[in-house]
């Protein structure tokens, strides 16, 4: 009974990372990034697309698309650096599950508390207000030459770390690997960048998500 309980002890403990285990899951944060944000992302970059056409000559001009594009994407993976320290500290301090998703009252409460008010600081609504206007932000933030690509894409990626950063970290609350439950945050992430009413959706969202923090808490 004791050899037993010892195992059952064992299969429940973390497994420590390997190198290739932290490059595996850093790949899979960048890809699951580039494929949540890139719907909400792609107006502004066939925008910033048609703008070059009037000031670059090709191919400065599809150098300067893609240093906005890979620069945008830079942004992400250093969110996706954090996002897999996070994981890792997480999984050794046993919060979460096998699949990756909260196994501690406290921390998925604090996801939600954390996520919803913050759709209701000014900071959100300032960063939002940039993501969703694309004219609006090419025009405050042109930058001209091969350069100005990389400068604008920096500017808009902050901008949308700046919009979504809480809301990613739901991804631990429904599980890093639900597809369903990453695919409906990259929608509602689009929805809120291309409806009219993005910021009273927003927070309309944050109301809902304080309440089911302190619903999960207070089970």
């Amino acid at each position: 009974m004791d050899r037993g309980m010892a195992a059952m002890a064992m299969s429940t403990m973390p497994m420590p990372w390997t190198g290739t285990d932290a490059l595996l899951m850093l790949a899979m944060w960048v890809v699951m990034m580039v494929g949540m944000m890139l719907p909400s992302a792609l107006p502004m970059i066939l925008l910033y697309q048609q703008m070059l056409r009037k000031h670059l000559q090709a191919p400065r001009r599809q150098l300067a698309l893609l240093l906005f594009c890979l620069t945008y994407l830079l942004v992400w993976s250093g969110f996706s650096l954090l996002a897999t320290a996070l994981q890792w500290g997480l999984e050794r301090l046993a919060l979460l599950s096998p699949q990756m998703r909260s196994d501690s009252q406290w921390l998925g409460g604090t996801l939600l508390l954390l996520a919803g008010a913050y759709q209701w600081l000014p900071g959100k609504a300032a960063c939002l207000a940039h993501c969703r206007g694309p004219v609006l932000f090419l025009m405050s933030h042109w930058r001209p030459g091969i350069a100005g690509g990389w400068r604008m894409g920096l500017a808009h990626g902050l901008y949308c770390l700046g919009c979504c950063w809480a809301l990613m970290g739901l991804l631990f609350l429904g599980g890093v690997m639900n597809l369903l439950w990453v695919a409906g945050i990259g929608a509602y992430v689009l929805l809120e960048k291309i409806l009219p009413q993005g910021l009273g959706l927003a927070r309309l969202a944050g109301l809902v998500l304080m309440a089911g923090g302190i619903a999960v808490l207070l089970e």
